[in-house]
């Protein structure tokens, strides 16, 4: 299987540059406080509202950043795409994938999630309050097209007209409709199958050969796939799952749910697919 979760026990941290990906969405302030506060020495914060999303008004709630934005990012970073690179959150959450999704589709050669939160990494490695302040990289990155699906390739698959598989990262009561806590419109876009993101935890951390076969009942390795959530944030540990179990062929709909329903006529639907 290709390695995208690992845990910091199993790996050389000596050369690697670290990544604090912490975050709330029910406090968006948080993980920014929390980094200021103490993090792991050497760690550059990434805030998934300044860094990992952009300043668009389209796109859905948590829009990809330009190209130019994520480079600046990458640079002021100090990364260069053949770093040894590991990246963090507070455990189980999508934040840490969402910046991993980034670097995968930049290109960047060596990228991991740390399967550990935070607690539990500071009594592992020194902290600080200090900032990290890197040398500035003169990166370019490399991107990987076929890692990001637009809306016109959904609404292809959407109509009938191109033969993928969507899958919806959301909790079923949000995929069917019963519950929207978010949006003006609730359901899944037509066609979509549902797995529930959180049924990749085990005790807290990811633990994806556990749902191993849920996920093949779901969607096929050979299956053309496209996953997305509400926002593109929760769809990325379903991303990340799917390319440690080595499916060849998976994009993420950024704009996920909100930027569907942005457009008053898109269709939606309510009923349960196999």
């Amino acid at each position: 299987m290709t390695q995208v979760f690992v845990s910091a026990h199993d790996v050389n941290t000596a050369d690697v540059k670290w990544i604090d990906a912490r975050f709330s969405l029910q406090d968006e302030k948080s993980g920014k406080l929390a980094y200021q506060q103490e993090h792991l020495k050497g760690a550059v914060h990434w805030d998934l509202e300044e860094d990992l999303s952009g300043a668009s008004r389209t796109g859905g709630r948590h829009p990809l950043p330009s190209k130019e934005q994520l480079t600046e990012l990458f640079r002021t970073s100090g990364l260069e795409l053949t770093d040894a690179i590991l990246i963090y959150d507070d455990g189980g959450s999508p934040f840490a994938t969402r910046a991993w999704w980034m670097l995968q589709y930049a290109g960047f050669t060596d990228v991991h999630v740390v399967t550990e939160g935070y607690r539990e990494l500071r009594g592992m490695f020194d902290v600080t309050a200090e900032p990290a302040v890197p040398a500035k990289s003169a990166v370019e990155p490399n991107w990987q097209e076929q890692l990001y699906a637009d809306r016109h390739e959904v609404e292809e698959v959407a109509a009938g007209n191109r033969l993928s598989v969507l899958v919806d990262a959301r909790s079923e009561v949000r995929y069917r409709g019963e519950k929207e806590p978010l949006y003006h419109k609730a359901g899944h876009i037509p066609t979509a199958r549902n797995f529930d993101w959180e049924q990749l935890k085990q005790g807290g951390q990811f633990d994806v050969e556990k749902v191993k076969e849920q996920l093949m009942q779901t969607a096929a390795p050979e299956d053309d796939i496209i996953v997305y959530c509400g926002s593109g944030v929760t769809a990325s540990p379903l991303f990340a799952a799917l390319t440690e179990l080595d499916y060849p062929n998976v994009k993420l709909y950024v704009g996920s749910f909100s930027d569907w329903i942005s457009q008053d006529d898109a269709p939606i639907e309510t009923a349960i697919r196999g």
